[in-house]
């Protein structure tokens, strides 16, 4: 008969311990997946707040809106003119690079705070800035669910962010108040354009 203790394996504790180190282990991983998230969801809302702040910035200086703006300034070669009616025309663009979009205010906006060293890029550069969940974001005079108004445009939000979003900063409804998204956010499917009121 073979002698039972000379058997090598684990005992009941020892098991126990690995399964408990295991699930601390999880527990962490999961807990730093939630800050990451949390971390952009923050980010994302700060991004709308820095382009509220720079877009009345510009305001403050030229007394218009950026892309809005009429007024040639001598040190701006290339100098696209809005047309100063307090609106930022030319509908919400996500790729403000190409040539179709030429004399949007909405993409020339990008361009005036540059060119004022209000956001960073070269003075020319029309390119939209990106959110956090790597959407463009675009600024523009629009009618979004019945509100016609200047709106800031995240593309690409996912739906259970643009309704943390919407909950904590204004009503927590898709298609009222100031923070308002393309789609209900209850229907699964793809990620939402958020729109924040400027």
């Amino acid at each position: 008969m073979k002698n039972l203790r000379s058997n090598k394996g684990f005992t009941l504790v020892e098991l126990a311990i690995v399964l408990v180190i295991i699930g601390i282990i999880l527990g962490a991983v999961l807990k730093g997946q939630e800050l990451i998230n949390n971390a952009k969801v923050k980010r994302c809302y700060n991004q709308y707040r820095e382009i509220v702040a720079a877009f009345y910035t510009y305001y403050d200086r030229f007394g218009k809106f950026p892309g809005d703006d009429n007024t040639s300034h001598s040190t701006w070669s290339g100098f696209v003119p809005g047309d100063n009616d307090g609106l930022i025309d030319g509908g919400f663009v996500y790729n403000c690079i190409g040539g179709e979009a030429a004399g949007q205010e909405s993409c020339n906006a990008w361009s005036h705070l540059r060119r004022a060293n209000i956001i960073i890029g070269a003075g020319g550069d029309r390119t939209n800035p990106q959110n956090a969940y790597g959407g463009a974001i675009s600024v523009a005079y629009g009618t979004v669910n019945g509100t016609s108004a200047n709106w800031i445009a995240f593309q690409n939000v996912p739906r259970d962010v643009a309704y943390s979003l919407d909950l904590q900063y204004d009503d927590g409804v898709y298609n009222t108040g100031s923070i308002q998204a393309s789609a209900d956010f209850t229907s699964p499917g793809i990620p939402v354009i958020l729109y924040f009121r400027l």
